[in-house]
């Protein structure tokens, strides 16, 4: 998207340091006042909730409430993610798996193993490892003395992240691990890496490939062949997954990979020192902000109203990823997490935003149309969810009006 405007980050906080007791620092009191009522809902504290709405042109702050307390973000969490992912690794990057072979091919015979080595990739499924299967029979491959094994040691062996509850694990996300098949369960969270192997055997042997050894985990040899690769989506089309869809799985490990730019093993910890470390080079302001993991459902997770708009700002002006990042988000009335939702005019096609929910946060977090950045942050122990989002798309409402 173009640039419209400049110094996004001063004019923010030039207008955030204005001394008042009124929510609006500019534009219409009326709107002001009715943004304020808009957020008034049974069961949620006005001190629990961040709010911050801004002119997209002028960086002009029309209302703004606790815009810099710390608070749990929900999935908004992925906005921070998703920001450096896209300036890091570059839209068209995608995620690999490969077939490495340790032995040697005597005839139609490959004497050794197979290795299917993943690289991180949350899209990887079924077909794909199919796909590897066709590539190895087209090098008229029909016996294998050993066995597959899957190689899942590009990150690390963690499989949750920091602050989650246990059973989030196989509920809310998949075992965190560089070799994870959609389709192919693992048996327990150790069980990824086998669970491919296996899947890619499975495959092999519907193509008239037989395989005399069991599949397993374990690791490639350096020297090894490479035999097969699989590329996934340009992180593009990731991006959209994890912001229009809020896929959890999927944010964590473009945050891994994200940790494997500067760490040989990614790992959630690494990748959040490099979302750190690029919003403080585009200006987001970090105080009161701390990145757990990329999917926002660890309880250690804290953001800003203040700190996600100006991710808005910086990403929507950037012209390397703005219309891939404002393209990412859910639309209202027509996808993803919201495609139910503000469904009506004036809101429906004009909102894109970004949902968070879990018990303790309600979150949205977007733009209307081209003319407004808005973060809504509202926590409760617990915090009631329906009300929350009718504040939320009652304040959103407002701002779409003409």
């Amino acid at each position: 998207m173009p640039v419209r405007f400049a110094g996004a980050v001063a004019i923010l906080v030039a207008a955030l340091a204005v001394a008042s007791s009124s929510p609006a620092r500019g534009g219409s009191p009326d709107l002001a006042s009715e943004l304020g009522r808009a957020l008034t809902a049974p069961g949620i504290a006005p001190a629990r909730t961040g709010a911050l709405a801004v002119e997209l042109e002028t960086g002009q702050v029309v209302f703004e409430r606790n815009a810099g307390v710390s608070l749990l973000p929900a999935s908004a969490e992925k906005l921070a993610v998703s920001f450096a992912a896209l300036r890091v690794l570059g839209p068209r990057f995608r995620f690999q798996t490969a077939v490495f072979g340790d032995g040697e091919q005597v005839g139609s015979t490959w004497r050794g193993d197979l290795y299917l080595v993943g690289y991180g990739d949350p899209t990887l499924a079924l077909p794909d490892l199919d796909a590897l299967a066709r590539t190895i029979v087209a090098q008229g491959i029909r016996r294998i003395t050993g066995r597959a094994v899957g190689d899942e040691r590009h990150y690390d062996g963690k499989r949750d992240a920091p602050g989650w509850k246990p059973s989030y694990l196989g509920l809310e996300s998949p075992p965190l691990s560089a070799l994870s098949v959609a389709g192919a369960r693992p048996a327990g969270a150790n069980g990824s890496a086998t669970a491919a192997a296996k899947a890619l055997t499975t495959a092999l042997v519907r193509r008239g490939v037989r395989v005399a050894g069991a599949p397993a985990a374990g690791h490639a040899p350096p020297d090894a062949p490479q035999l097969a690769r699989d590329l996934s989506v340009p992180l593009n089309a990731i991006a959209r997954r994890m912001n229009r869809d809020s896929d959890n799985f999927v944010s964590e490990m473009v945050l891994k990979e994200l940790g494997s730019t500067v760490v040989p093993r990614g790992s959630t910890k690494a990748g959040a020192s490099v979302v750190r470390r690029e919003l403080t080079e585009a200006g987001v302001p970090l105080a009161g902000v701390r990145i757990a993991d990329g999917s926002g459902l660890s309880a250690h997770d804290r953001a800003t109203a203040f700190a996600l708009v100006t991710i808005l700002r910086e990403a929507e002006k950037d012209p390397a990823i703005g219309a891939v990042f404002v393209g990412s988000l859910a639309v209202a009335g027509r996808s993803g997490t919201l495609e139910r939702r503000l469904d009506r005019r004036p809101t429906r096609g004009r909102i894109r935003a970004k949902t968070g929910t879990t018990r303790r946060a309600s979150a949205l977090v977007g733009f209307v149309g081209t003319r407004y950045a808005f973060a809504i942050l509202q926590n409760g122990s617990p915090v009631p969810y329906w009300t929350a989002r009718e504040a939320q798309d009652r304040f959103v409402t407002a701002l779409a009006r003409p």
